[in-house]
């Protein structure tokens, strides 16, 4: 299982841009996989805590049921739209994919679905410095980060 913190270790800089993005607004969106197969997408609530990317699902929720079934996820930042003229001082938006783990129910209310994030993927998509090239940063376990840019 691979664990934020363990990204955190091996790219810190890359994982602080990414956390802020997740960090900067509360709500994210989270894609799971149906009982056919098709993609659901459902708004979530998703924390770093102690080293781990963790979330959860309210009781009888349809992601819960969906990751209890297949834990495949991806997990997306809020985005904003850059500020025209101000296009390099956007933050880009992050994705995290990977599979969810059960780890009990949700503390506090009521019982629901709480998952720890087994993670495969973190992507930070931003433009260059000018501007004028998209910023494509992704890391995996078994690469490591990797970059490309698309003009």
């Amino acid at each position: 299982m691979t664990a934020w913190h363990e990204v955190e270790q091996a790219e810190p800089e890359f994982a602080r841009r990414v956390r802020a993005l997740f960090d900067a607004r509360r709500h994210k969106t989270i894609a799971t996989l149906r009982a056919d197969g098709a993609p659901r997408i459902s708004g979530i609530e998703a924390v770093f805590e102690n080293g781990e990317l963790v979330f959860g699902s309210m009781p009888n929720a349809r992601k819960g049921a969906d990751l209890r079934r297949d834990p495949r996820f991806a997990l997306h930042s809020a985005t904003v739209d850059p500020v025209e003229g101000s296009e390099a001082q956007w933050p880009g938006e992050a994705k995290i994919s990977g599979r969810a783990v059960a780890a009990g129910s949700t503390a506090g209310g009521p019982d629901g679905d709480r998952f720890h994030a087994d993670i495969a993927e973190v992507v930070h998509t931003h433009l260059d410095d000018k501007a004028t090239m998209l910023v494509v940063e992704w890391w995996t376990p078994e690469h490591g980060l990797r970059r490309t840019e698309r003009g």
